[in-house]
């Protein structure tokens, strides 16, 4: 079975007609009937009966034609696909962590999109935490991923991001008017804890266990915007970062006077794994974008 023999069966099958259909193919009738003849002789089933001048299907020519036309379509949308990589273009699936999504990713995107040479391209988004990220990299569903850090010898990093760690709380909150405080406060306050599946819920566990105390977490979140509207109606205090969804107009934000710390940001990829031209040309784009910049 050839693909000429499906394209010749389904446009026999269009024209109930030999000789249109042969018009059609630019190939003389008794080639097209010698095809179809071979066909039928493979299935060993008749496709065709005849029907006055013409032809028409036979049950099994209609259970065969459902099939060949899914084929020829896939087959169609497979060449255009090619086409479009071909041309410059094709779809980049790409993951990131939910602090990117209100400015970086759709702003750094759409700027990539407005150039010329990636008029064709066209993206797939998923957001998640980092590890869900890392796990749809690995397998493949995902071209490029933006988040945490976690060490894996097959993946390659690109540090994009920093933020700075400070503390938040409630407005009219004790520590109000203290532009710097002790990491130490999170002792005496309820916490408003990340998700410890997320990279900076397992941070913050870590975070905890080297300064030898336990919070009381009373919740967990799974990005920036709960954990600032449960400081804002005083649920608790937050380690988070400081990022623009941080808004000083809700909570009091606090920097730490005796600790450093830093929310870095990555975009990674699969080292060892064939990338399409146009995910090549956005990676090589995001790090051209210069400097690491501030959440």
């Amino acid at each position: 079975m050839t693909f000429n023999q499906l394209y010749h069966f389904q446009t026999v099958a269009k024209y109930e007609n030999y000789r249109k259909a042969a018009e059609e193919l630019y190939i003389s009738q008794p080639s097209l009937s010698r095809s179809i003849a071979a066909l039928e002789e493979e299935l060993q089933v008749p496709l065709f009966e005849k029907s006055g001048r013409g032809v028409h299907l036979t049950k099994g020519g209609h259970i065969f034609l459902e099939y060949v036309d899914r084929i020829l379509e896939d087959c169609r949308v497979a060449k255009s696909k090619m086409q479009e990589i071909a041309s410059g273009g094709g779809k980049i699936d790409i993951g990131y962590v939910f602090p990117l999504a209100s400015h970086y990713i759709p702003h750094s995107v759409r700027s990539f999109l407005l150039r010329e040479e990636n008029r064709n391209v066209t993206f797939n988004f998923y957001q998640n935490h980092t590890a869900a990220i890392h796990q749809k990299v690995k397998s493949g569903e995902l071209d490029v991923g933006f988040g945490g850090y976690i060490d894996r010898e097959e993946m390659d990093y690109f540090q994009i991001l920093s933020a700075e760690i400070v503390l938040i709380t409630p407005k009219g909150h004790q520590l109000e008017g203290k532009e710097m405080v002790s990491v130490y406060e999170l002792q005496n306050y309820p916490v408003i804890g990340y998700d410890r599946e997320s990279w900076l819920g397992n941070y913050t566990q870590q975070l905890y266990r080297r300064l030898a105390f336990q919070p009381n977490i009373a919740v967990e979140c799974p990005d920036e915007h709960s954990i600032v509207a449960m400081v804002s109606e005083d649920f608790g205090i937050a380690l988070v970062p400081d990022i623009q969804e941080i808004d000083p107009q809700r909570v009091n934000i606090h920097r730490l006077y005796d600790m450093e710390l830093e929310h870095r940001v990555y975009m990674f990829w699969m080292r060892d794994r064939y990338q399409l031209p146009v995910v090549k040309r956005f990676v090589e784009y995001m790090k051209e974008q210069g400097a690491v910049e501030r959440l």
